[in-house]
């Protein structure tokens, strides 16, 4: 299918964020995506994920939370993320930003938005969910964050995560609380392990200076991405021509 891309400047957290749009071709209404990156921020390989879900039908926008920037170095990547991550509503905030991108575009069907987050991005996007927004699905790889008391009651979709079985970030004491959380709120929640993968085991290194317990997994990234889209398929389908 052909797409349309375009960037999208917009202002989030006291920053301008830098997105990502890719639309179908037509003029119809589709279902939409919100893409979160990484850590370190957007960049081609992500902005890729928004054109694959354009190609499926979707509208997509891969947002920016890093106003921006792209890190390179670890150490300033965690001295700007480690307060971030702490700070729900700042998150929060961004999320709201970046939904209101998606809403605005007159392809989008506002009836069916979905989250989807991987890392930083996908810790935004559980706050969008524990805020109560209106999403038809939740989809996080490694963001197995857990919200403040009871603020999983408000989440009104299914939610699916998924984790590397040997990632030093999200251990299986965060795996537990995170399952807790989501049942104890009747949540409609999925969680895969997969075997033998560390953080961020779904983007390529591409020689870059990672942090330890960081690596790319090949085989268990493409397992991922096709979990995505059939909770994508399962929660807001694309009309089959």
């Amino acid at each position: 299918m052909t797409i349309a891309t375009r960037t999208v400047e917009y202002p989030a957290g006291g920053l301008t964020m830098v997105g990502h749009l890719a639309l179908p071709t037509g003029a119809d209404l589709r279902p939409a995506v919100l893409i979160g990156p990484e850590g370190p921020g957007l960049n081609d390989f992500q902005r890729r994920r928004a054109d694959a879900l354009a190609e499926l039908g979707y509208v997509a926008f891969a947002f920016d939370h890093n106003g921006g920037r792209w890190f390179s170095d670890p150490a300033e990547m965690l001295a700007y993320l480690t307060p971030l991550l702490a700070d729900p509503g700042r998150m929060l905030a961004m999320g709201r930003a970046a939904l209101d991108v998606v809403r605005a575009e007159p392809r989008t069907d506002p009836e069916r938005i979905a989250a989807v987050g991987y890392g930083t991005g996908g810790a935004i996007a559980l706050e969008l969910g524990r805020d109560g927004a209106d999403l038809r699905a939740i989809g996080t790889i490694n963001a197995l964050t857990t919200g403040r008391l009871g603020g999983a009651t408000c989440i009104r979709c299914p939610v699916w995560a998924g984790v590397g079985s040997e990632d030093p970030i999200m251990p299986p004491a965060q795996r537990d609380a995170f399952a807790a959380e989501m049942q104890d709120a009747g949540v409609d929640w999925r969680l895969v392990v997969y075997g033998g993968a560390l953080h961020a085991f779904h983007h390529p290194t591409d020689g870059q200076v990672v942090l330890p317990g960081v690596g790319y997994h090949a085989r268990h990234a493409d397992r991922a991405w096709r979990d995505i889209v059939a909770l994508l398929d399962e929660c807001v389908p694309v009309a089959r021509e």
